[in-house]
């Protein structure tokens, strides 16, 4: 009897929950087509030693040691080695959108349709400060995807990422919407999409489509501590990606804007402080002489709240913004001054490229991003951060959590000695801290903005 009544009850329920769940099927099928397998072969040569210690550069000082106490280390002997990617189509004449990290120093690059024909491609241009490159093959009549708008996604949406996890064609794999406009280390122009779809190595490049078959993101990079997937996997959104394709199609470079300040971001003490009627802003910390904020009349302790009608709700937003004004705007900047808004016109100018590597580990664990053993994200000094910065040499601290924010460290800032031993890497940062035992307290010579204070650190058994 119970088990007739309960059968009563579920044919009076509404459908079943497996037929109000998404079906991916058409969209597999229409958009799977432009989605391309990108494989790349890199070539060179590399003596047996360096073979031996694949993880130790060959301008290592330490590699100059092993190479000269090691008998006979031979000569240099040609190697090859291969990476494999995904991307999508976006030109029925043969355009490509990929992650620049997929495509950096290829010697050839092969990409491979799902119809198996193969082709060779070349590099029209890349950006690694956005992780995107756009490649051409010489084809025509190819399946294209569409784009959509990031802007329009919402939190809890369901997405799809389609790509070659680990060289397997076409893997479709699903997810939703996890947050958006997420700010990563170091990664001060891309807001990120944030997804729970999984993505592995060899995803790197491909798209992530929402529910109407649009392209609204190029699948970059994950959060792991193991190299695999745990659930955080991020995207570039379709419309950053796209302004970067055009630039680099039509001029084979790209333009950014700055103003030449230093910030950081407002908290509640500091709002309070400030008087400002909630958190909000990117607090000016310093400002490059005979820059546009400095020629505009920016201060430091200025919270900058708008930027050309656009408001700064944090301070990684500012980046984002100025970034992608073209350089010589006449833009108006509202800060926060002496508790009220002031408005003060800035022309921008255009940010030099640097001398960036890439930042490898898409689609793996970034060694940047993910905090080491005492609670930072740290990662070297680029030149021209040296000339903002001011500073000769230093580590530069990204995420922070565990002993270093008990310790106090804040992310932006850089550190430029412990116990008076200077840094100049974060190689040589790992070899001073490791002379230490545990529970030793360190002072640690850090430059916050314009200003240099030293932060006592513990070096507890459970960093």
């Amino acid at each position: 009897m119970i088990r007739k009544a309960l059968l009563v009850i579920c044919l009076l329920l509404p459908l079943p929950l497996m037929a109000q769940l998404p079906d991916f099927t058409e969209l597999v099928e229409k958009q799977g087509p432009a989605v391309v397998n990108i494989s790349t072969t890199q070539g060179g040569a590399r003596s047996p030693l360096a073979q031996q210690l694949p993880n130790l550069p060959e301008d290592d000082p330490f590699f100059e040691f092993f190479r000269r106490f090691t008998p006979n280390p031979g000569a240099p002997r040609e190697f090859q080695s291969q990476s494999l990617g995904s991307g999508f189509i976006i030109n029925a004449d043969g355009y490509i959108l990929t992650n620049a990290h997929v495509v950096q120093s290829a010697d050839e690059i092969t990409v491979r349709l799902t119809d198996k024909r193969e082709f060779k491609a070349k590099v029209i241009g890349s950006d690694r400060r956005t992780d995107v490159a756009l490649i051409k093959i010489d084809a025509t009549g190819l399946p294209v995807v569409k784009f959509g708008d990031p802007a329009k996604l919402k939190v809890g949406e369901w997405v799809v990422a389609i790509g070659s996890p680990f060289g397997f064609d076409n893997t479709v794999t699903k997810g939703i919407v996890s947050a958006k406009g997420r700010s990563l280390p170091q990664e001060n122009f891309v807001p990120f999409i944030q997804t729970d779809v999984a993505v592995n190595p060899g995803n790197s490049g491909g798209p992530l489509f929402n529910m109407r078959g649009e392209v609204v993101g190029i699948n970059s990079q994950i959060y792991s501590r193991t190299g695999g997937f745990m659930g955080l996997s991020f995207a570039i959104p379709i419309d950053v990606a796209n302004d970067i394709a055009q630039q680099l199609r039509t001029s084979g470079k790209i333009t950014r804007g700055r103003i030449g300040v230093v910030i950081q971001p407002v908290t509640k003490e500091l709002a309070d402080g400030f008087g400002l009627p909630k958190p909000q802003g990117a607090l000016v910390n310093s400002v490059e002489k005979g820059g546009p904020a400095d020629k505009a009349g920016i201060e430091a302790g200025d919270v900058i709240l708008r930027f050309d009608g656009k408001p700064i709700g944090a301070s990684d937003d500012l980046p984002r913004i100025v970034g992608a004004t073209r350089p010589g705007t006449k833009s108006t900047v509202q800060v926060w001054r002496n508790k009220a808004p002031r408005d003060l016109p800035v022309v921008v100018a255009e940010l030099p490229d640097d001398a960036r590597g890439a930042r490898g580990g898409r689609g793996q664990k970034p060694p940047a991003a993910t905090p080491n053993v005492y609670g930072m994200a740290l990662s070297d000094l680029t030149d021209a951060q040296r000339r903002e910065l001011k500073v000769e040499s230093g580590v530069l601290v990204g995420e922070v959590q565990g002993a270093a924010a008990r310790a106090g460290m804040r992310r932006g800032d850089v550190i430029l000695a412990v116990n008076n031993q200077d840094v100049k890497t974060v190689d040589q940062f790992n070899q001073i801290m490791a002379q230490f035992e545990k529970g030793r307290i360190v002072a640690m010579l850090v430059r916050r903005g314009a200003n240099s204070l030293y932060v006592p650190f513990r070096l507890d058994a459970g960093n």
